[in-house]
């Protein structure tokens, strides 16, 4: 009987720790799972874009090829729709590290590094691929290094696309059109400077705040690339469009330095390569998204009208004082090479 009861003993002793080793182990995996999710690191995304924008759609894939690359380490969360503020609360959340990455178009940056301007000048860019030859460039290059000073580090330029005049009160076919309307603009200086010689009554405005604006009548037009104008309902409130192509907007892409410098070496040049191929991938999208936001405008009523060459010629004539005011702001030798590597 002793012999019985002590083999039971053994077995039981036996079971327990058997039970407890396997605890143990699993107590280790389960604190080894939180550590990798306590040392993911997390990107959030904000811009001013809504969902559909090509602009935001290239965000999400920039997430899909940075999450693969980094095998996780590194995790994009994209809020579109202005969810975490304009443009510049946005850029104000990247000095401050509350928000870690965005795209925004080159106006709004400008006001925080003044050269962004140049690209802001009326009618710099013929062609969707000069800019990119630019953009992409040494020039471009050298000016994504003025953020530098605001704690934000630019890796590259997407492509918001070329602005277009909208407006609820009559079609505009010359420039004698454009006088005495009220026309929402970014919130920048060179933009409303560049209204007014036209003859309009320029209303800085922020992106979020514009539907509003249209539809109570604060404003009477504004003037967007058309993948805006669509994806935002403007045309709900907006009965003419004008092609005016007056600005190529590029839109830069930023990363907060705090985030950045948290990242290894490794994670920093993945970064890159994802922010480079989701760049190819947005402008080519961006492309496609002009082509088809005119259709889809013309197929709801839109009035859609493109400038004679004549009108054309007279509006950047009229223009051509920005060029006198904001050269000697942006530097005249940095705008004389932009010009320069536009022409060649």
């Amino acid at each position: 009987m002793k012999k019985i009861f002590a083999v039971m003993l053994f077995v039981s002793l036996l079971f327990i720790a058997a039970c407890g080793s396997q605890e143990t182990n699993n107590g280790s995996e389960g604190d080894s799972n939180g550590e990798a999710i306590a040392s993911q690191k997390v990107m959030k995304f904000a811009v001013a874009t809504p969902d559909e924008r090509s602009l935001t759609k290239g965000l999400y894939k920039f997430a899909e090829i940075v999450e693969e690359k980094t095998e996780g380490s590194v995790k994009v969360e994209v809020y579109p729709n202005g969810v975490l503020g304009g443009d510049r609360e946005v850029f104000e959340g990247l000095q401050l590290g509350s928000i870690e990455a965005t795209t925004i178009s080159t106006g709004p940056v400008a006001q925080f590094a003044p050269r962004f301007s140049v690209f802001d000048l009326p009618f710099l860019f013929p062609t969707a691929e000069v800019a990119y030859e630019v953009l992409d460039g040494p020039l471009g290059e050298e000016l994504l290094g003025d953020l530098d000073s605001q704690g934000v580090v630019g890796l590259n330029y997407w492509e918001n696309g070329f602005r277009h005049l909208t407006n609820n009160v009559k079609e505009v076919k010359s420039i004698d059109d454009i006088k005495g309307l009220k026309i929402r603009t970014l919130e920048n200086e060179l933009h409303i400077d560049m209204w007014r010689e036209l003859g309009a009554n320029p209303t800085p405005m922020a992106f979020t705040e514009l539907f509003a604006g249209l539809q109570q009548g604060v404003v009477d037009g504004q003037e967007n690339p058309v993948g805006n104008v669509t994806t935002t309902n403007f045309y709900e409130v907006q009965k003419y469009i004008t092609k005016t192509n007056h600005i190529y907007n590029a839109s830069v892409f930023m990363i907060s330095e705090g985030f950045w410098n948290s990242l290894t070496e490794e994670e920093q040049q993945m970064i890159k390569e994802a922010a480079d191929e989701a760049r190819d991938y947005q402008r080519e999208l961006n492309q496609q998204e002009d082509i088809d936001a005119f259709e889809f405008l013309t197929e709801v009523g839109m009035t859609i009208t493109e400038l004679s060459p004549e009108e054309m010629e007279k509006i950047v004539e009229k223009v051509q004082p920005i060029y006198e005011k904001y050269s000697s702001k942006i530097g005249e030798e940095f705008v004389t090479n932009i010009l320069e590597a536009v022409r060649q």
